[in-house]
This record gives C-alpha cells, sequence and structure tokens, in this order.
C-alpha cells in the first residue's frame, strides 16, 4: 500500500493547476490574433522575494495605496504559488495597424512613438487590443483555477512588484496567487 502526504499532493496538485492556468491563459482567444501574453508560475522563496518587493513599493506608493501592497503581500506569503500573467506592447501593431484611436493616438504608429512613457508601475501607453487580450487571458486562467477548486485572487499589486523585479518581460503584469487551504485566504481581507 502507497501512502501519500496530503500536503504534498496539495501543492502538486496546485503546481497541475497553474499549469493548466498557463494553458487556459496562452490559449485564450486573442482580440486581433497576434499573442502577446507571457505567463510565468513562482513558488517558494520567488514569492518571498516576490512579497518583500510588494513591502518595499508602499513605501514608495501613493498614500491610498501603500496599505493594500501590504495586505497582498501578506497574502502572497501566505499563497502556495503566484501566477504571473503580463501583456507585451510591441511593435505588433505597426506591422497590421487598425488605427482605431481607442489608444488616444490617431495611428498605431503614433501609439508606438508615444510607448517611451512610464507611469509609476508599467510602460504605456499600450494598444486597447493588448489590454484587452490581457483582461481574457486572465479571464480564462482564473476561471480554470475555479473549475478546480483552487482559491485565486486577481490582483495588480503582486504585477507591480514582479515588472520592478524584472520577473518577466512584459510592459503589464497581473499576479494571481493560488492557494489549497482549509478555508479561502483571499476571502476575509481588511477593505482598505
Amino acid at each position: 500500500m502507497t501512502k501519500l502526504d496530503a500536503q504534498a499532493l496539495e501543492t502538486e496538485a496546485l503546481r497541475q493547476a497553474a499549469a493548466l492556468m498557463a494553458a487556459s491563459a496562452r490559449t485564450a482567444p486573442k482580440t486581433r490574433g497576434l499573442d502577446a501574453v507571457q505567463t510565468l508560475l513562482l513558488e517558494g522563496s520567488d514569492c518571498e522575494q516576490l512579497a518583500a518587493a510588494m513591502e518595499a513599493h508602499s513605501e514608495k506608493a501613493l498614500p491610498h495605496l501603500a496599505q493594500i501592497f501590504i495586505r497582498d503581500a501578506d497574502n502572497v506569503r501566505r499563497s502556495g504559488s503566484v501566477l504571473l500573467v503580463g501583456v507585451v506592447g510591441e511593435a505588433k501593431v505597426v506591422n497590421k495597424p487598425l488605427d482605431c484611436g481607442a489608444c488616444g493616438h490617431a495611428s498605431c504608429r503614433e501609439l508606438m512613438a508615444a510607448r517611451q512613457g512610464k507611469g509609476n508601475d508599467f510602460v504605456g501607453p499600450i494598444c486597447i487590443f493588448q489590454a484587452l487580450d490581457l483582461g481574457i487571458a486572465l479571464g480564462s486562467a482564473v476561471k480554470m483555477a475555479g473549475d478546480l477548486n483552487v482559491d485565486n485572487r486577481i490582483m495588480y499589486t503582486v504585477g507591480v512588484a514582479a515588472k520592478k523585479l524584472g520577473m518577466l518581460e512584459a510592459d503589464i503584469i497581473i499576479g494571481v496567487p493560488l492557494s489549497v487551504s482549509r478555508k479561502n485566504i483571499y476571502f476575509d481581507r481588511k477593505a482598505l
């Protein structure tokens, strides 16, 4: 008879769920058929490094965001892993321009020329369709987590720290911490 430890099984289940979430993000529909979505899974000491970077960023964050970075860092520390999902706002839009103007520029070429701008957290401006692709990829990934009964939460704050650490080569990154525990650790978060 083989006995398998519950904690080891839960860790493996979390890794398999994250792999399926990454696959869901990759295969999610793309608004223009141009794939600029990237994913990366963090575990162990990488999650601790990420949480520490979130706390460090809280010191420079806008006052109303500082406590949110600290709260979310605590969630990352208590998570089994973190899936990063990002999007690159690269020159693909110039190769097959739409010139729709939704980004606030008259043409895709003007958008790319304006992309020198860096905000406090991410690089922009970005094509609205690439931003939509990020949202669709995140929705597909967390739907997969929900189907697998893996607790998760989409967090902007995680992406900010991951971007600062250069963990993923993307212009915008959003993090999805994952947990398998007796109680959803993302449920009773204090509203700040």
